[in-house]
């Protein structure tokens, strides 16, 4: 059942014009790549480092947790917009939406802030490459799995941005280009 659900992409009948497999796949994708950073900071809330040696002087309990929870939450609700680009609903408002539900989206209302968040997540890895250079420190951990351990849950926030901007081209390709 589940190895159906993965091989299978999901229903394309729901929007104007097709959408590509591959653009269904990576923006269904683009979610569960940022679950594991999204459960990674979870224990910080609770004042567990994940054997991070310099952890220690984090903020108060009050101020941390629900720092932490929000930025998970909006993290994940961020990238699940990403699934507006291949779906109906990125192209008119659902009809349950008060005051707007029924309404076309203008594509650019789609398209510039999909553009914007992608390259500016984009550019997020530079941080990955100053401490690869020896321009920031990076951060100490108690031995390598705990390391490796960060490096598996965070790494895959460097394809977010890239996969947002294919997606959004794709999505001005099939909403602004005439039909061939």
């Amino acid at each position: 059942m589940i190895s159906k659900l993965l091989h299978q992409a999901p229903a394309t009948s729901d929007t104007e014009r097709p959408v590509p497999r591959w653009a269904l796949r990576a923006a269904y994708a683009v979610p569960l790549l940022v679950l594991p950073s999204c459960l990674w900071r979870l224990p910080f809330a609770l004042n567990f480092p994940m054997g991070q040696i310099h952890a220690t002087d984090m903020p108060e309990l009050w101020i941390r947790v629900p720092y932490i929870l929000g930025l998970s939450v909006l993290s994940e609700a961020a990238a699940l917009l990403s699934i507006g680009l291949v779906r109906r609903w990125g192209e008119i408002v659902p009809g349950r939406i008060p005051f707007l539900g029924g309404r076309r989206v203008p594509p650019m209302a789609a398209i510039v802030p999909a553009v914007a968040g992608g390259a500016i997540l984009s550019v997020l890895p530079v941080q990955t490459v100053l401490q690869w250079a020896g321009a920031v420190d990076p951060v100490a951990y108690e031995n390598v799995w705990w390391e490796v351990l960060a490096t598996v849950c965070v790494s895959p926030l460097n394809l977010w941005g890239p996969m947002v901007l294919a997606l959004t081209w794709a999505y001005y390709m099939r909403r602004c280009r005439p039909e061939r």
